[in-house]
């Protein structure tokens, strides 16, 4: 249950069933950050290197409710080898059933079930130039990932942090506290819509130009991500050193998921190959089941979090063959070109197809 103590509507048992991948995670302390957010510092008792992250990753919670379970991603504000426990950062949404209730009746000594940490969203390098983008909530990773260059790497970091006025910029204190013992590493720019209005793709070109030869990592509203994008783009920098980190609300709960029986009605099943983790296994992959289903069910620990297409946890690349893919709100038209493909939602489309998950 999530409150042992209160009688909410909200409440249901714990995940029972077999083999599930949600694991129990006690609430540690619960931190006003602004007027609307909330950050949940979290306590991973006997769990160890299962939850072992990356800065810049997020967890999936599973929320129960009366009409059954809800599942929302939440990034982590905390960083590996810095802070001792995992915390979430999590701010309102009008009308949002889950982030209201979290930022209200979550407490101390509740328990909250997640996934294990997942996502792409994470520099190449901690030890090389960075230049970070964030609107709002979209800080949340990108305090996971300064900390974690600020101590593992020796280069810049470059913070531009947008927000409706100075209430609601979230980790401001801890921002300057950053900057202040780390002066000259981390610079950041403030950008206040009740001051400056809202940024645009010259202003924030201007801002950013110094440092194009930096890794770009861009996480808020769509449309400052697309803003800052541009802005990029149009002074010359490689899509390859720009990472953008969008998250779309799930519809169901990825812990409980339907596998159909294999079926040709589609076409015969496709000889398999697959790529992880430095092993290469070979199975046959049947016309209607997606790849992460096939995965899964041979006991391979395959990445994924949303199963719906809107995370990229599960990205992979085509090496030979062809799939097709039913939803994707992750991937751009180049990625595609390049093989890129999730398995939550990729199907056979050839007799031979292999996968690598095992990417430089």
């Amino acid at each position: 249950m999530l409150h042992e103590t209160q009688n909410n509507p909200m409440i249901s048992p714990a995940p029972s069933e077999e083999n599930s991948p949600y694991r129990q995670l006690r609430v540690a302390e619960v931190i006003e950050e602004t007027a609307d957010a909330r950050s949940i510092v979290l306590d991973q008792p006997g769990i160890g290197s299962e939850f072992a992250y990356k800065p810049g990753q997020f967890l999936t919670l599973r929320i129960p409710s009366p009409d059954g379970a809800i599942a929302r991603c939440y990034s982590l504000a905390s960083a590996p080898g810095v802070d001792g426990k995992m915390k979430i950062t999590v701010k309102r949404v009008q009308g949002g059933v889950v982030s209201n209730w979290l930022c209200d009746a979550v407490q101390p000594g509740d328990l909250l079930y997640a996934m294990p940490p997942a996502g792409l969203f994470t520099p190449t390098r901690l030890d090389s130039g960075l230049l970070l983008l964030a609107g709002g909530s979209g800080i949340t990773p990108m305090m996971s990932i300064i900390k974690a260059a600020l101590r593992e790497g020796s280069q810049r970091i470059v913070l531009v942090y947008a927000n409706r006025n100075e209430q609601s910029v979230i980790f401001r204190g801890e921002l300057d506290r950053l900057a202040r013992a780390h002066p000259g590493r981390l610079i950041v720019y403030h950008w206040l819509e009740s001051v400056q209005g809202l940024p645009g793709r010259e202003q924030l070109a201007g801002i950013v130009e110094p440092y194009t030869d930096y890794e770009a990592l861009l996480c808020g509203p769509d449309a400052f991500m697309n803003c800052g994008v541009e802005a990029l783009a149009g002074l010359g920098v490689d899509r390859h050193r720009i990472k953008v980190e969008k998250f779309v609300s799930l519809t169901g709960d990825p812990g409980r998921h339907h596998v159909p029986e294999p079926d040709t009605a589609l076409g015969p099943a496709s000889d398999l190959a697959v790529e992880l983790d430095g092993e290469t296994h070979a199975m046959t992959w049947p016309s209607n089941q997606f790849l992460l289903d096939v995965l899964l069910g041979q006991g391979l620990a395959a990445p994924f979090s949303c199963r719906e297409g809107k995370c990229g946890a599960c990205a992979c690349k085509v090496v030979e063959g062809e799939v097709a893919m039913d939803e994707d709100a992750v991937l751009g038209a180049e990625e595609i070109a390049e093989g890129w493909i999730l398995s939550c939602q990729a199907r056979p489309a050839s007799a031979k197809v292999r996968i690598t998950f095992d990417q430089p």
